[in-house]
Order: structure tokens, then sequence, then C-alpha cells
């Protein structure tokens, strides 16, 4: 399923792209995500083991897998990352691909974010509409992180001045329901065409 987003950072162009290139600063601000290591093989590009966990209602999942930056192109600030990874007791895998492009927007930056993402297994039963829902909803924690970064002061350790807030199945659960009602009324709500 092909998943779009966009936010904007209050931060010149180069600045956000040089921000999102640097993976071991970015990924604390991916709820849920933890880097356990990276490696890089023959090809010279970069490769990141990590963990994702997160929650939803009854269900809770832990993916552990890989990601690596495929593509990176400055001068159109346009960057592909691949990440693959099975959930840890078995029950599903997650695979997706991520184009980010950056562009200026005022005096900031405008990230549109797009995804097209495979899930098997327990992650799969709840559905695309579920799926954007909680995605815009991790989205707009990791961009208040990544804002929250790219404004602090310069000399900080390799490590995130801060990370995002944890994936917590009860709150993502009700902002994602919330995003889902707010739909379900603005088309109730709509006057009917009658031209269609």
């Amino acid at each position: 399923m092909i998943l779009q987003n966009q936010f904007e950072v209050a931060a010149p162009v180069d600045r956000v792209w040089a921000y999102f290139l640097d993976v071991p600063n970015l990924a604390p601000c991916l709820p849920g995500a933890t880097l356990v290591g990276d490696s890089v093989d023959d090809r010279g590009d970069r490769t990141y083991q990590g963990k994702v966990v997160a929650a939803l209602g009854p269900v809770k999942l832990n993916f552990s897998g890989t990601a690596r930056i495929v593509s990176a192109d400055e001068s159109a600030h346009r960057m592909v990352l691949q990440a693959a990874g099975s959930e840890d007791r078995g029950r599903g895998e997650a695979a997706m691909t991520i184009t980010a492009t950056l562009e200026a927007a005022g005096g900031g930056t405008r990230v549109r974010v797009d995804q097209d993402l495979t899930v098997s297994g327990a992650a799969a039963q709840f559905g695309r509409g579920l799926i954007a829902d909680v995605t815009g909803v991790l989205m707009t924690s990791f961009a208040d992180c990544v804002q929250h970064n790219i404004d602090a002061p310069a000399g900080g350790t390799r490590t995130a001045v801060r990370a995002a807030a944890p994936a917590s199945g009860f709150a993502i659960g009700l902002r994602a329901v919330r995003m889902a009602l707010a739909r379900v009324f603005a088309r109730f709500f709509l006057p009917y065409d009658r031209n269609r």
C-alpha cells in the first residue's frame, strides 16, 4: 500500500537534508525505533540493523530488521530508503520503501514522505485505513522530534537530543480513531455535489 504524508520544518533545506542523512541521529525520531548496529556492505552502502516496537490495542509487535539508504540525490534533496524486518515471534513481516523529498517552503523546508508498505501477519489485520491513520500520527511525532533536534544547539553527541514519544498503543489508537471519525463526519456534513 502507498502512504503519503508531508510536514514542514522551520529550517533551511540544506540543514534538514544533512540531518536526514545522519541515520543514527534520525532513527530515534521514529517512534518505537532503535538502532542496534550498522555495517558497510560490498557496494559501500551503509546498512543499519534496528528494532521497532509498536502496540495498538491488544497487539504488540516487535520487529527486527535492516534499513539501507539506496539513493541520496543531494541536488534534488531526494533520498530513498529500504527497510525490511520480521516480527520477533514469527507473527509477520514488513517491508517498506520510503522516499523523502525536501523542498524550500517559505523560510523553512517541506518534507514529503511516500511509503510503499507491505505487511503480513498480525500487522496486516488492521487494514489500510487504520494503518494510514496510525502512520499519520507517527509522522506527526517524527516531525516534532526532527524540529526539536534541528533547533538544538550544535556540537551535541551523535545520539539524538530528544527521541520521539514512544509508540504507545492507547495514545496512537485514540488519535487514529479521532482522525477516522473526523473523515467520516467531514463526508457526512459536506454538501452533496449533484454534478458528480
